[in-house]
């Protein structure tokens, strides 16, 4: 299954045949609930570009992250449909990169402003590695939130790379919740 999203700033979207898998045994990568959508920093006059797509049953982040004007994200995001399982532990993530660090980012009914998330990072190698990421691994982006998103309130997640100039080739193969 080969898809493209678009490239370079604003939102795009990939429109995924969503299954109807449950819970802890859904794959985010192979089986989203919806679209991922790709966002950089361009929607608030950032400077970074970059594209998104799903090719080879693996979700390909790839740009140019830069900090001018007040920017330095590209991402890409899906929103949940299902609540996830309130005992839920963390994510796990099979992932190979260039090298950089890259951040899992959690968007929760408490993260009301568009630059509220919670943040986990990982790091890449050009080997396929997974990578756990519990809960309280997460840190929120701003003192109004609390201090570990609940399992049961996260509404959306986004791969990220973010934070400093750079170049990213990140490829996801697996996405779960563990």
């Amino acid at each position: 299954m080969n898809r493209r999203w678009a490239i370079l700033g604003g939102a795009a979207c990939l429109a995924a045949g969503a299954g109807k898998g449950q819970g802890m045994q859904r794959d985010y990568v192979t089986d989203p609930e919806g679209p991922w959508r790709y966002l950089s920093d361009r929607v608030m006059g950032g400077v970074s570009e970059g594209m998104a797509e799903g090719a080879g049953g693996a979700i390909r982040l790839e740009g140019t992250v830069s900090t001018q004007n007040r920017g330095g994200f590209i991402q890409v995001r899906t929103e949940l449909v299902t609540p996830l399982d309130a005992g839920a532990r963390g994510i796990a993530l099979e992932a190979r990169g260039n090298g950089e660090r890259y951040f899992v980012h959690l968007r929760t009914r408490g993260t009301r402003l568009p630059w509220h998330y919670y943040q986990a990072g990982f790091d890449t190698g050009p080997e396929w590695q997974e990578a756990r990421l519990p809960f309280t691994a997460f840190r929120p982006s701003g003192a109004l939130l609390r201090g570990t998103p609940r399992p049961q309130d996260v509404t959306s997640i986004g791969l990220v790379a973010y934070g400093r100039d750079h170049v990213a080739e990140l490829e996801v193969r697996s996405l779960r919740v563990w």
